[in-house]
């Protein structure tokens, strides 16, 4: 075998492995959290106009995950070579010139690329597949070098397991929570230190002054904005970013109490109850459900049940929505629940927890456990395991 040999068949098994690995991580991460993905999708989808196809986004996002995750799995054990390496190559053709657009434009700051457990920019993210890109262009040059890892006879059953196994994992983790939890609201973490960032890594900011002067415009700082000078008019003033720092992995939780002005016969925002969430003392609840529109119903009783059970012990228990107070009055007035409202941002809630509705319990601020409405604990369960 000769050097230019040795030389091809390194680099082709360095881009079969560094493909090919990189595909099945990016597929299995997004499999993990396929509601995640698809609120990506829909993020892509406002910023291109095309709201009026959101349905199709969550079949696009198990077909996308699924497909990428198999593509990489076939890519490693060498099995459908010639038809692993087009579609991959015809992946990367596809999706390289788009992460250029992503990364010059700027639609939204985290392409998603691998979900919410590794985060990075766009511009990485368009180097990374300008590499992969290389890759795949020689694996499929050189498909017949490929060695394969299974015989023929068990090609046909590695595949079908692999695209089965991407099918109903992924479907797992769009009827029950994420088997694991890669964002800030995960189980065990403490949300007001998500919330927190020292000052000294924190972003540096300065305000900058805008003043007129004889038809004339000009922008001044904090130290020689012109004060003492009654020639100046201001205009504007606004803070500017002038040095990246460190952000908090929760930069906009807030939560407001919403109540029902029974004389009006409407429903309005209340005050910030945020700090009283964060610092009780006792378990609190809180039922989550961004969208009361496409809220299931399925298991509403059951979140009856635990309201029920916290008034009795005294704790807290809050319904977190997104909706419009006319919404949430209409849906009060039909369900009669006696819940205690409050508003938050849709993106937050969607965040949380990857339920409509979810229920989630909070202990001084920590993250004690989350369910699925299909999961939401009967009163054994409470009783046995909500000891102080």
């Amino acid at each position: 075998m000769s050097s230019k040999t040795k030389i091809v068949k390194l680099l082709l098994e360095l881009s079969r492995i560094i493909v090919g690995t990189t595909f099945v991580f990016s597929g299995f991460v997004k499999a993990v959290d396929p509601l995640g993905f698809t609120y990506k999708i829909e993020d892509y989808l406002i910023e291109l106009g095309l709201t009026g196809i959101f349905p199709l986004a969550l079949p696009a996002a198990v077909f996308m995950v699924t497909a990428e995750f198999a593509l990489g799995v076939f890519l490693l054990l060498g099995i459908y070579r010639k038809w692993s390496a087009r579609l991959i190559t015809l992946f990367m053709v596809f999706f390289t010139p788009l992460t250029l657009w992503i990364a010059i434009a700027n639609p939204v700051e985290d392409c998603g690329c691998f979900g919410d457990a590794i985060t990075i920019t766009n511009w990485q993210t368009f180097y990374k597949n300008v590499i992969l890109l290389a890759g795949a262009m020689l694996l499929l040059l050189k498909w017949r070098q490929i060695t394969p890892l299974l015989s023929k006879k068990m090609a046909p059953v590695a595949g079908l397991l692999t695209l089965l196994l991407g099918v109903l994992f992924s479907l797992h983790n769009i009827y029950r929570l994420p088997v694991i939890d890669f964002r800030p609201y995960k189980i065990g973490s403490n949300i007001p230190r998500q919330m927190f960032v020292d000052p000294e890594k924190a972003d540096v900011l300065e305000t900058v002054f805008i003043y007129r002067k004889e038809g004339i415009e000009k922008e001044f700082t904090e130290e020689n904005y012109p004060w003492n000078d009654s020639t100046w008019t201001l205009v504007d003033m606004k803070t500017k970013v002038v040095k990246e720092g460190e952000k908090p992995a929760i930069e906009d939780f807030a939560v407001e109490a919403l109540y029902c002005d029974e004389a009006a016969g409407s429903w309005g925002i209340g005050g910030d109850i945020t700090d009283i969430i964060l610092s009780e003392p006792s378990y609190t609840f809180l039922m989550v459900a961004y969208s009361l529109d496409k809220m299931s119903l399925r298991h509403l009783e059951r979140f009856r049940q635990v309201r029920r059970y916290a008034e009795e012990k005294g704790y807290p228990f809050y319904f977190l929505t997104s909706s419009p107070t006319d919404v949430v009055g209409e849906w009060e007035q039909h369900h009669r629940t006696g819940f205690q409202f409050c508003h938050a941002d849709e993106r937050v809630l969607k965040t949380m927890i990857r339920a409509n509705p979810g229920l989630m319990l909070l202990k001084q601020g920590t993250v004690i456990n989350k369910w699925d409405d299909s999961r939401v604990p009967g009163r054994r369960w409470l009783d046995d395991n909500m000891g102080e």
